[in-house]
């Protein structure tokens, strides 16, 4: 099973959250601690990534499998959030298991393929010498030569096995896999219950000529927007991402 983090009383409603493409579970610790004064919080590293284990398979399929086994392992139902890959996953285990899902929110990501590549961001997490890396800003440093944004540099750094000389990704697996991670599986099912697609208001992510598709295949979806939020809205603006799935959630119990 994937490895997860926890934060909150058992006894609590719980939410299991999902992160995105080179990320983990930890990216989330600020806002899993503020929710779980009233949630069960999961926080699972998906596979290929963080203390979770490693597959040639980065189908979505297999990761909505993943999620499955935790929400299984914690209770058989649950709130789920997914951002970007993760919101991927999350609505395929929901039209797949829909049983398992009690609502739905997707962060910054549509049931659709992308035509960006993700591929330049591996290509430089390999370039790093890990061998001159004894502090994260070291690679931070190695990382900027083609990766501009420092909060992608501290993002991508966060991964980073300083000790063991290693990244906590598997990069090949990750570039092997990368048509299918920015595709979207034909996959048939409706998921009916409620649903909030939230995405940033200066993202592309998430058009309006893609709602036909999504409410094709979640009938109850309703939309929100972060205004000052790009793809990362959940790091870029914690308590405006915080308070609209607090809202969210309150509004569905």
């Amino acid at each position: 099973m994937l490895n997860t983090l926890t934060h909150g009383h058992e006894g609590h409603p719980p939410i299991v959250i999902a992160h995105g493409l080179y990320g983990s579970g930890r990216n989330w610790g600020v806002i899993a601690k503020r929710l779980s004064d009233s949630r069960f919080v999961i926080a699972p590293d998906m596979r290929n990534h963080g203390e979770s284990f490693w597959s040639d398979d980065h189908s979505y399929g297999a990761m909505a499998g993943d999620l499955g086994e935790v929400i299984a392992a914690h209770g058989g139902q649950a709130d789920l959030v997914g951002h970007s890959m993760g919101g991927k996953a999350a609505m395929v285990l929901a039209l797949q298991q829909p049983d398992a899902v009690r609502s739905l929110v997707v962060a910054d990501i549509a049931p659709v393929a992308y035509t960006h590549s993700q591929m330049p961001f591996i290509e430089a997490m390999r370039a790093v010498d890990l061998s001159r890396v004894e502090k994260r800003s070291d690679a931070a440093e190695q990382l900027a030569a083609s990766v501009e944004d420092k909060t992608l540099q501290a993002f991508f750094t966060q991964s980073l096995d300083i000790k063991g000389k290693r990244w906590r990704l598997n990069l090949d697996a990750l570039a092997d896999q990368m048509p299918q991670i920015m595709g979207f599986p034909e996959i048939e099912g409706r998921y009916e219950g409620p649903t909030l697609f939230l995405s940033g208001g200066q993202s592309d992510y998430v058009l309006p000529e893609y709602r036909a598709r999504i409410r094709a295949l979640f009938p109850r979806a309703r939309f929100a927007r972060l205004p000052g939020a790009g793809h990362w809205l959940h790091a870029e603006e914690p308590r405006d991402f915080e308070a609209s799935l607090r809202a969210f959630l309150n509004h569905v119990s």
